[in-house]
């Protein structure tokens, strides 16, 4: 294999420009002709491609965000848009894809492979950490830093005028980064989209709290389980406390990427290009204690990924 290309799609995530560059850098390492893809596969249907050197990868590493650009493509899910891709491809000798992302740009990984027999190997970049088989994905742990910086800083006013306040970080549909950032910043009560819960119960609690001697408290909720609106409102009109919200947003996404993230990054870019050029066909890398291995879509995409219990029994020790 001479030539492959490589592409950022769905949302993106701190330390997709670590991967970028190590895939870059370790494909001209081993011979090969890097491409990149502009706007994900909205750009490998509009064959969006530019040959990429070492030095056009020069200083990413730090920077946050994606050089290639990302976007959730509609018409990728459609049989003519993959073979508008396969075809543009094809067109420019291009014999394998890497793609960055989560499971929907996997997803989409794997059925161009199997439609079409091309090799994509996928590196996990969400900020989520949702992929099933890796321990981490790229990102997640920058996202948490992020929100553990606004954690501990709204910290500080919450208690100057003896505040409940309810944070609310991403997590559509899991809850990992409002269970990490809520057990890093001391949280009184985590909420989360897998577990359900009572708010009467976490009003209990903050009562408890006051009777103790706490003036102050946080609330960290995943958007997915709730917004901080109605929890700030439930928390004031049950207990007349005074309580105020804070939505995070999309900052989570942004910055500059930890030094593990970094790292990671690097690892997995590296390793994917490699597998990619020793004969590997399909499947993403995963990060599985000390080592980066490469699991299958088809039984990767299948399984799910839960929360660990231990971390929110632990929360919950903590926040007494």
């Amino acid at each position: 294999m001479k030539r492959f290309a490589i592409l950022t799609s769905g949302g993106d995530a701190p330390g997709m420009n670590a991967a970028i560059r190590a895939c870059v850098r370790t494909g001209i390492y081993r011979g090969a002709e890097v491409i990149g893809v502009q706007h994900g596969y909205d750009g490998l249907q509009g064959a969006e491609f530019q040959t990429m050197c070492s030095q056009d990868v020069g200083a990413i590493i730090a920077r946050g965000g994606t050089i290639l650009r990302s976007a959730r493509s509609k018409s990728f899910r459609e049989p003519e848009g993959r073979k508008k891709a396969y075809e543009a491809m094809s067109s420019q000798g291009i014999e394998a894809l890497i793609a960055i992302g989560g499971d929907g740009t996997f997803a989409g990984a794997a059925v161009l492979y199997e439609e079409f027999g091309i090799p994509v190997i996928g590196i996990p970049g969400s900020i989520d950490n949702d992929i099933p088989m890796t321990d981490y994905s790229i990102g997640f742990h920058t996202a948490v830093d992020t929100a553990l910086g606004a954690i501990d800083k709204v910290r500080d006013t919450a208690y100057s005028h003896e505040r409940v306040f309810v944070v609310e970080v991403m997590g559509r549909s899991c809850g990992f980064i409002a269970v990490e950032a809520g057990l890093a910043g001391g949280a009184e009560a985590i909420l989360i989209p897998e577990i359900p819960f009572d708010l009467e119960s976490v009003c209990d609690k903050l009562d408890e709290g006051r009777k103790k001697g706490k003036k102050s408290s946080i609330v960290v909720v995943a958007e997915g389980a709730t917004k901080a609106t109605d929890v700030c409102d439930f928390i004031a009109s049950r207990t007349g406390y005074e309580a105020r919200y804070l939505v995070l947003g999309h900052m989570q996404r942004g910055g500059s990427p930890s030094a593990f993230d970094r790292v990671l990054a690097t690892r997995m870019g590296s390793a994917a290009t490699n597998m990619l050029l020793d004969g590997a066909e399909e499947g993403y890398v995963c990060l599985r204690g000390s080592e980066v291995v490469l699991q299958s879509y088809r039984d990767g995409l299948s399984a799910t990924r839960p929360v660990d219990p231990e971390r929110l029994r632990l929360a919950e020790v903590m926040s007494l």
